[in-house]
């Protein structure tokens, strides 16, 4: 990413009336700047002074704070001055103008999305993981995501991946030399511990990626699909769930036809509420075209697809079951159609009907919970046991505010260091292929943070943050 040395504007606070308003400006050297806006007003760095805002005729827009901050002791790196006016967006926007005309000379333009902590990485005062938490705490929903946000600002996220990289980077030392000096003849794996420190990277990748992998949940919301047979309450279940009567329900089956989505917050956890057609497979046969009847029928064959393409994106699975009825063939077909590695709660649905108590049990195959929707009964136990799935227990400093990408080069590395193990384990011991292995996992580690990043990826990241930071 190339560096644009010249200064930057813009109004840093949100849109709209406000008690104050904010206009940022950042440059390596802002005197001329001050100059023209300030005259010979002394600005002490880390002092507020109390000034008017004038034009350039000397009429008085507004009456407020500047702050300046002197390079590199500021949030960019560069010489910082900040106008703190009344809020209002026509006084902001006069103000913005003046500063605009101020630097002309000095080459003073407007800020593109994000430019303000683009800088700040790139004058080395956040790496990348922390510029984006930057994002994510002004963009957290809930108190949950907005600690995880701010303990990854902090530099905790960056910390375990730097010392993740450190022990990457002597294992590989310890390879490459053996590889440079071969007629030691030094049984490398053996004196080195190479498996065994191989093995503390791989499980330390692993809680990271746990870790990781929770706080992306409370950035996005955990997608929770209710799938199950036409009738076994999953509207019932939405609407229970989200406390209020989001979905239609009536005793006729197959009354949903497409998904609704409804998002609720458990604890400060966002759980993503995804309500779906009912499955049949006799949706499936064929039909004499024509008429109402196959129109019918060919809505509730596209209901159901849609319903298959949500199972396969879901964080958790609500498998409905009828308790009053209990298994049918029809449901274990579904639960064979279910992705592999996604967690299943199957909810017997109808407890009022069919004499249960309300209950939950832990089993081999899925955690079963006995409800009902219709009556709250049970309701309680269904919230606590996606809360444990949705890592509530960890929230707060043992959770980093991932991103997708971040997930993803964990998972590379992950991938690395496995095939990394399986050079490791032969009897030639493979060296140079161990070598590779670690130096790949090294580039995808140092990516989170910024130290190996494609020049093409930063521009996309720092693009959607809101204008003025």
């Amino acid at each position: 990413m190339i560096y644009d040395p010249v200064p930057i504007v813009a109004i840093a606070t949100a849109p709209g009336r406000g008690g104050i308003g904010v206009v940022r400006i950042s440059g390596k050297d802002l005197s001329g700047v001050r100059r023209a806006l300030f005259g010979e007003a002394e600005l002490r760095a880390r002092h507020a002074h109390y000034l008017p805002f004038t034009q350039a005729d000397g009429s008085v827009i507004d009456q407020g704070i500047v702050l300046y901050f002197q390079g590199p002791h500021s949030y960019t790196g560069e010489d910082v001055i900040e106008l703190q006016g009344h809020g209002g967006p026509v006084v902001m926007q006069m103000l913005l103008t003046r500063c605009l005309e101020a630097g002309k000379e000095s080459g003073l333009r407007l800020a593109e999305p994000g430019e303000f902590t683009q800088r700040a990485f790139m004058n080395d005062k956040l790496d990348l993981a922390q510029a984006e938490a930057v994002a994510d705490l002004i963009e957290a929903s809930t108190e949950a995501a907005a600690k995880s946000a701010s303990q990854s600002l902090s530099g905790a996220f960056s910390r375990v991946i730097h010392e993740l990289v450190e022990r990457v980077i002597n294992l590989r030392m310890l390879v490459e030399a053996t590889l440079d000096f071969p007629e030691e003849e030094i049984d490398f794996l053996e004196k080195s511990n190479a498996r065994g420190q191989l093995s503390g990277i791989r499980s330390a990748l692993e809680k990271v990626f746990e870790q990781a992998s929770q706080g992306a949940m409370l950035r996005s919301g955990l997608n929770v699909v209710l799938a199950g047979q036409p009738n076994v309450g999953k509207s019932s279940l939405l609407n229970a769930l989200a406390g209020n009567d989001v979905a239609i329900v009536t005793p006729i089956a197959g009354t949903t036809r497409d998904k609704i989505t409804e998002t609720i917050h458990l604890e400060g956890i966002p759980l993503n509420i995804i309500d779906t057609a009912g499955i049949r497979h006799d949706a499936d046969e064929d039909h004499e075209p024509g008429g109402l009847v196959n129109m019918i029928d060919m809505v509730e064959r596209i209901g159901i697809e849609r319903t298959w393409a949500e199972v396969d994106k879901a964080d958790v699975i609500l498998h409905l079951l009828d308790a009053s009825r209990g298994p049918t063939r029809a449901d274990e077909n579904i639960v064979e159609r279910f992705p592999q590695g996604v967690p299943v709660i199957r909810v017997w649905n109808k407890i009022d009907l069919s004499g249960h108590h309300a209950s939950i049990d832990i089993m081999s195959d899925a955690t079963h919970i006995y409800l009902s929707a219709q009556e709250h009964a049970g309701m309680d136990l269904l919230r606590k046991e996606l809360l444990r799935i949705a890592g509530w227990e960890q929230t707060g400093e043992s959770l980093y505010m991932a991103r997708e990408r971040h997930l993803i080069a964990l998972k590379h590395a992950r991938e690395h260091l496995m095939q990394a193990a399986e050079y490791a384990a032969q009897d030639d011991q493979s060296l140079d292929l161990l070598a590779e292995e670690l130096r790949l996992t090294q580039d995808r580690l140092s990516s989170i943070t910024g130290e190996f990043t494609p020049d093409d990826l930063l521009g996309v990241i720092f693009s959607r943050f809101c204008i003025g930071k």
